[in-house]
């Protein structure tokens, strides 16, 4: 599971290649990032760039007080830092130490399984408020955007196997793309826009075994 911003996916079916820029979630790391404000302040940052604890808590709808605890352990965590260009005697300036966050050791969440847990349905949680953001913007957009917007669900029947190789190969499509970064951003052509690919590949045991009738 990667997250860009942040924060945001469920441990993936292979470690990944985290690369410049990234990080890959160890136990301190993830109970650190086990709050559902956390991992928001998190993707504010890396989505809108370094700001202030008041200026996040009214994103967030908290008060200052709240993002400022949070802001605190995130950095004594080594999520986020203090912009010391920025900050003055009385303002603290905050900014994204990471571009991506890697959770991809299915030990950990073994040996962790209440913060793994509570990090997976905080990220679950900002993938729908993203999704409700868009949906709320959607009439407004400009129509080669709206045409592009996609909301699709697949069932497939795999085995454990099929569903990492599934995994792997969506990831392989995905690095294919421009990823966004400050250097990217400024020389993405003409058009170009900020695009959130979420992919969930969600098990589901309740699902009727083969052969079985319908109650």
């Amino acid at each position: 599971m990667t997250t860009d911003d942040t924060a945001d996916r469920p441990a993936a079916p292979a470690a990944p290649d985290a690369g410049e820029g990234s990080v890959v979630l160890d136990a301190k790391g993830l109970r650190a990032l086990a709050h559902p404000v956390r991992v928001r302040l998190v993707g504010l940052l890396g989505k809108h760039g370094p700001s202030t604890a008041t200026r996040l808590a009214e994103r967030l709808g908290v008060n200052s007080g709240t993002a400022s605890y949070h802001l605190r352990q995130l950095g004594a965590a080594g999520f986020v830092e203090e912009d010391t260009e920025r900050g003055n005697a009385r303002e603290r300036w905050w900014r994204s130490v990471h571009r991506t966050i890697w959770f991809s050791d299915p030990e950990l969440t073994e040996r962790e399984p209440e913060a793994a847990l509570a990090y997976q349905r905080s990220v679950a949680a900002l993938h729908t408020l993203r999704t409700q953001q868009t949906l709320n913007g959607l009439r407004t957009m400009d129509r080669p955007w709206r045409n592009a917007f996609d909301m699709s669900d697949w069932a497939l029947r795999l085995t454990p196997e099929e569903t990492a190789a599934l995994y792997e190969e969506l990831a392989e499509v995905v690095a294919r793309y421009r990823r966004d970064t400050p250097g990217t951003a400024a020389n993405a052509p003409e058009g170009a826009e900020r695009v959130g690919v979420i992919t969930h590949i969600l098990p589901e045991p309740d699902a009727p075994a083969p052969g079985a009738e319908a109650r």
